[in-house]
């Protein structure tokens, strides 16, 4: 999902954002030596403008009255770290490696648009040598990059079958594709949307549409599909489009910055996209395959803990044996919503039981914001 939002989606997600961001001040501890970032509606205060390279500790506080979003932005608005959904009044602590170069922090109140940008510098030495030096973390970010090749790889083929699927005018069949075809993209998201421009190509929503841009990727075809019931000569062409644009995302996910913090992160930023997006129906408002990516979501940010938990464990066995039991709950709750390879359409699931997800989703959410801070820890 993209990270653009409209301003009628605003008053949900910062409900979501209160409730999954929302970890109590003394969870959001930070450092003496944390970059601190005040964001409020109008503004987005840096305590230090320049720093030293390595792991670096950005201690967030939303001092407006709507829920905000935190980037750090490279080159071409390269993602190198976010968090999302930090409620009205609340604190967030993200831990990023950041490599020496210009950069920009940008807070966006209301979870839209560009963004309130401060340009950074961040300068030579840290201690990114010495986080690297522990092997097991280092096999991790390799075992990370090769699952998300991997997710990438398998999505190319059935997303081509989707894309045949519209340009011979079988519609029930390229409904059937619809879900599949996004469950590699959307168990590694955090990655395709570190290369700023392949998410609003592929995975855009129409409210979420920039001025001047183009509605293209699976969620103009999802329309199409399933609530024009229309395919014609626009639809074939879009269909090859977005095939042509995930073979380009597949092509560049080795050249994707990827490390241990990165990885927590992005696990975060899963169920961040569960909360804002699959939860709320707003994701798949068409097709109601929220569910599918839901799971695709979840499966995603269980890998990358997966794969940092030897290293956490040594430093804080409480927090794995959270996680443990939270991952092992949501996934049994989504289980109860499967039949074969085929979840619940969801405009079935009541209100009641949406309000069973959101908690499951809150519960592991905020254990999980924890993630980055375990894999630093000395």
């Amino acid at each position: 999902m993209s990270a653009r939002r409209s301003a009628a989606t605003l008053l949900t997600l910062a409900v979501a954002g209160a409730a999954l961001a929302g970890c109590s001040k003394k969870d959001e501890a930070s450092s003496a030596d944390a970059v601190k970032v005040n964001a409020s509606d109008t503004a987005c205060e840096v305590s230090r403008t320049s720093f030293p390279a390595g792991t670096v500790e950005l201690a967030v506080e939303n001092k407006g009255s709507k829920a905000t979003e935190v980037y750090v932005y490279g080159p071409g608005d390269k993602i190198v770290t976010e968090r999302e959904n930090i409620g009205p009044g609340t604190k967030a602590t993200i831990h990023a490696e950041i490599k020496a170069g210009e950069y920009e922090i940008a807070c966006k109140p209301g979870m839209t648009g560009d963004g309130i940008r401060q340009k950074i510098t961040v300068t030579g030495g840290g201690d990114s040598a010495a986080k690297a030096a522990d092997p097991r973390l280092a096999a991790a970010v390799e075992a990370y990059r090769k699952y998300a090749q991997e997710q990438a790889d398998a999505t190319i083929p059935v997303v081509t079958q989707f894309a045949e699927a519209i340009k011979a005018g079988d519609a029930e069949k390229a409904k059937s594709l619809f879900a599949p075809s996004r469950v590699g993209w959307e168990r590694t998201e955090p990655i395709a949307e570190s290369f700023g421009d392949i998410d609003p190509k592929t995975d855009v929503r129409e409210d979420g549409l920039e001025a001047g841009q183009t509605w293209t990727g699976w969620h103009r075809l999802e329309k199409s599909l399933f609530a024009d019931n229309k395919i014609g000569d626009e639809e074939k062409k879009l269909a090859d489009q977005l095939v042509t644009d995930l073979k380009d995302w597949q092509t560049r996910v080795p050249k994707a910055e990827i490390t241990p913090t990165s990885m927590a992160n992005g696990a975060k930023e899963l169920l961040d996209e569960v909360a804002t997006g699959k939860v709320t129906g707003e994701e798949d408002r068409y097709s109601h395959t929220d569910l599918s990516d839901f799971a695709g979501n979840v499966e995603g940010a269980e890998k990358a803990y997966e794969l940092l938990k030897p290293v956490v464990a040594e430093k804080d066995a409480a927090l794995v044996k959270t996680l443990d039991t939270e991952f092992a709950a949501i996934k049994a709750l989504l289980a109860k919503y499967k039949q074969g390879e085929v979840y619940t359409s969801y405009d079935k699931v009541t209100e009641p039981e949406r309000k069973v997800f959101s908690d499951a989703v809150n519960s592991l959410g905020e254990p999980l914001s924890k993630l980055a801070a375990a894999v630093v820890a000395k």
